[in-house]
C-alpha cells in the first residue's frame, strides 16, 4: 500500500514547490506534478498517468480539492476511477475528506460543487471585466492571427480557400470565415 501524491499549478509561472514539500511531509511516497489549468482532467497527463500507477490499497493526497478537479463532474469521475481500482482519497486542507467513510463521501460532494462555484464565479467576474473594459475602450480582444489582407490577395489572385488555406498553414473554415 503506497501513498500517492498528486500537485497541480494552473499556470508555468506558478510554483509546485509548497504543494510538492507538504505532499511529502504527508507520507507520499511518490509525488505526480504537472502545471496545467484544473478545468479538464482528460487533459492532465500527469493526472492520468498517476491514476494509471495507483494500485487497490493505495491512498491519492492531494493538498487542496481543487487541485483534483474544478468541476463538479470531474471531480465524482476521478473518485470513481479510483473507487473502481478500491483507491483511497485523502485531502490534506479539508481533513474531513475521506473516501472510505460516509460523512468522508457527503464532505467531497459538497466541497466538490463549491469548487465548481468558484470556478463559475471567477469566470463571471473575468466576463464582467472583460466587458467592462471593452466599454472604456481599453480591452480590444486577442491580436488576428490570420492576416486578412494577405486571405484577399490571394483570393484575387485566383487561389481557391483550400489553396489558401494550404498556403497560410491554417484551416479552410477560417478562410471561409475571413472571405
Amino acid at each position: 500500500m503506497s501513498i500517492v501524491g498528486y500537485a497541480r499549478v494552473s499556470s508555468v509561472s506558478q510554483d509546485l514547490n509548497l504543494q510538492c514539500e507538504q505532499l511529502t511531509a504527508a507520507g507520499c511516497e511518490k509525488v505526480f506534478s504537472e502545471k496545467q489549468s484544473g478545468t479538464s482532467a482528460s487533459d492532465r497527463e500527469q493526472l492520468q498517468e498517476c491514476i494509471s500507477w495507483l494500485r487497490e490499497g493505495d491512498t491519492l493526497v492531494v493538498t487542496r480539492l481543487d487541485r483534483l478537479a474544478r468541476s463538479g463532474k470531474d471531480l465524482h469521475n476521478i473518485i470513481d476511477q479510483l473507487q473502481s481500482k478500491k483507491v483511497g482519497f485523502r485531502c490534506l486542507q479539508q481533513g474531513a475528506v475521506d473516501t472510505t467513510t460516509s460523512m468522508g463521501k457527503l464532505v467531497l460532494g459538497i466541497l466538490g460543487a463549491v469548487a465548481e462555484f468558484e470556478t463559475d464565479i471567477r469566470k463571471e467576474r473575468q466576463r464582467e471585466g472583460i466587458e467592462k473594459a471593452k466599454r472604456r475602450g481599453v480591452y480590444k480582444g486577442r491580436p488576428a492571427s490570420i492576416d486578412a489582407n494577405k486571405v484577399q490577395a490571394l483570393k484575387a489572385a485566383g487561389m481557391g480557400a483550400s489553396a489558401i488555406a494550404s498556403e497560410l498553414g491554417i484551416g479552410r473554415a477560417s478562410v471561409y470565415r475571413l472571405l
